[in-house]
């Protein structure tokens, strides 16, 4: 784990945990960017600073860019997306709170328009509630029952 003080540069910790990485002999580093907003734009832009900078300290970094997405934000969930994928370069979709009345429909909308494949479902608030997606179980409780 590399933490820094509040107020560091968000994209100089990701450099600082890859050079960890490196020195520990790790060939994987996990970035948790969350409560990013996709309407504020100075957020968006650390982003893509965290995106540069990882290209440059690691050939074809970022390897893979997942968007954590509630499934209850409904149509604004493809806002979302598409913003992240523009800013982000998203490649992926975790959609969380799947297990509640919402059925997470927006991913199909996601999927079509983004080509963006759904990696996991969040089915619960415990470690193992987070689920790898089985798209046969998605159309099934998107249509009959729930999770």
């Amino acid at each position: 784990m590399v933490q820094a003080r509040p107020g560091t540069d968000p994209a100089a910790i990701v450099f600082d945990a890859i050079e960890a990485a490196r020195a520990r002999g790790r060939d994987v580093v996990l970035v948790d960017t969350a409560g990013r907003l996709h309407t504020r734009t100075d957020l968006m832009a650390e982003l893509e600073k965290i995106r540069r900078v990882a290209s440059r300290a690691v050939a074809g970094a970022p390897h893979e860019v997942l968007l954590a997405l509630d499934a209850t934000v409904g149509q604004n969930g493809l806002v979302q997306a598409r913003k992240f994928y523009d800013r982000a370069g998203v490649t992926g979709i975790v959609l969380t709170k799947i297990d509640g009345t919402a059925k997470g429909g927006i991913a199909v909308a996601i999927a079509c328009e983004l080509g963006l494949p759904i990696r996991y479902v969040g089915v619960g608030e415990a470690l193992e509630d987070l689920l790898p997606f089985a798209p046969d179980a998605y159309v099934e409780a998107l249509f009959t029952k729930s999770w």
